[in-house]
């Protein structure tokens, strides 16, 4: 059993780009510690401490399955910014004890996801490899490993439906899209779906895929007894 540690910029993070790999962590029987680091109090047309308060309820919702998550409230769009993130983080961090570290990439889309993935790697150091998420959409994320969430799809949109300040659909119809695409790159039969992820190289940390669920099965590229590509 391993300690995962999961740490998302904003609510619905873990749910839009890691909840398949943690669904099939925790089926496999790891522990896994939830993280959700900003407070996502501008992430709608009426900010402030209201929709602070419902995205809270909504990412509770959306991750129960998983466990429940620890909400930091640092400030959502801001997160360079805030003088006591670092420490907050690194704290949280700490008291997790993970084996393995799943976030945001420092390449990615958002600036909330950016920072995050700085303090991360300072928090981390030796302690732990990190594992970096794929991006929205896949845009410019160059996978290392495929994670099979095809047992696990259906509650993964159900887990982003929950954020119904999102627009959710908007990030069901993305991670079907993506998770599609990531499993038929691992040429998996019609009907998989996967998570890519990379790892953050840095030493003694160079090959993790024995601490990651299955990757997705693949299909004989050439129909036995004939040359026909599949």
């Amino acid at each position: 059993m391993l300690n995962i540690t999961a740490i998302g910029a904003h609510p619905d993070d873990l749910e839009i780009f890691m909840y398949g790999c943690l669904a099939a962590m925790k089926a496999r029987g790891d522990r896994l510690t939830l993280i959700v680091a900003t407070d996502g109090a501008k992430g709608g047309s009426e900010p402030g401490p209201a929709l602070a308060a419902q995205r809270a309820e909504e990412t509770q919702k959306g991750l129960a399955d998983l466990g429940k998550p620890q909400l930091l409230g640092l400030p959502d769009g801001a997160l360079v910014m805030a003088p006591d993130a670092r420490q907050v983080i690194t704290e949280a961090i700490n008291a997790s004890q993970p084996d393995v570290i799943i976030t945001h990439g420092p390449e990615d889309y958002h600036p909330d996801h950016r920072a995050l993935a700085h303090y991360v790697q300072d928090a981390a150091g030796f302690r732990c490899p990190i594992l970096i998420a794929d991006t929205l959409m896949g845009v410019g994320f160059q996978p290392e490993f495929y994670v099979d969430i095809t047992p696990h799809m259906v509650a993964k949109e159900k887990a982003i439906m929950a954020h119904t300040s999102q627009m959710p659909h908007r990030f069901t119809d993305a991670a079907r899209i993506t998770n599609r695409f990531r499993a038929a790159q691992c040429n998996a039969p019609d009907g998989h779906y996967a998570e890519a992820y990379r790892l953050e190289r840095r030493f003694p940390f160079t090959d993790i895929r024995c601490l990651l669920p299955d990757a997705p099965p693949y299909r004989p590229f050439y129909v036995p007894d004939s040359d026909a590509l599949i």
